[in-house]
């Protein structure tokens, strides 16, 4: 049975996303100042005219690509939002999601160089804050399940220690990543696990 014959949307689908995952692999391994139209369009298999008919230029494509992972580690953390009905479970998934993420040492790296890029590109510096800020609201409204189950009250709003637990998971993540000898991915999640429990979780008395 001969394959089924894409759609004009289907395949203009097929061809964004091949381009998003040959930015994704070209930033990760060459950063983004080294990764030209060219290099992404040979990756994906297509010419640069393939390229422009969906995106304007690297950076539009990269944040594009932000986007996307911005969504899907907003629907994590949403779903476990939403899922936890007790405190422990909540400690228990946040300790799966970490080492999941944890797991992904290209996503780090193309934050890493979104957050680089942005320091130099003030247009681009604005789309990506937006995603920032909305990644800091849900860490917070987590933050906050665990305050208000667990009648703990760590000082400072819920916003500023979500902006704390943030850059604690991306430091560790750096320096993982970097001196993987002197903190193993094991070390990494059990130093993360603990800062949370004891900001979070109340003292045990046994």
């Amino acid at each position: 049975m001969p394959p089924k014959r894409l759609t004009r949307a289907e395949s203009r689908e097929r061809t964004r996303r091949r381009l998003l995952d040959a930015a994704a692999s070209s930033i990760a391994e060459k950063g983004f100042a080294a990764t030209s139209v060219e290099d992404i369009a040979a990756r994906a298999g297509y010419t640069r005219g393939a390229f422009y008919s969906h995106y304007s230029s690297t950076c539009d494509v990269f944040a594009e690509l932000l986007l996307l992972r911005h969504q899907n580690e907003r629907d994590d953390l949403q779903a476990l939002l939403d899922a936890a009905s007790f405190a422990e479970d909540l400690q228990s998934q946040l300790t799966l999601l970490n080492v999941r993420r944890h797991g992904d040492s290209d996503s780090y790296l193309i934050w890493a160089e979104a957050r680089m890029h942005a320091l130099r590109d003030a247009t681009f510096r604005q789309r990506i804050n937006v995603l920032f800020l909305e990644r800091r609201d849900i860490v917070g409204r987590l933050i906050g399940r665990f305050r208000d189950r667990l009648n703990r009250m760590p000082p400072g709003s819920s916003d500023d220690q979500a902006v704390a637990a943030i850059a604690l998971l991306k430091g560790i993540a750096y320096f993982n990543m970097t001196m993987p000898e002197k903190l193993p991915n094991v070390l990494a999640i059990a130093i993360i696990d603990t800062v949370f429990v004891a900001a979070f979780l109340p003292p045990s008395y046994d």
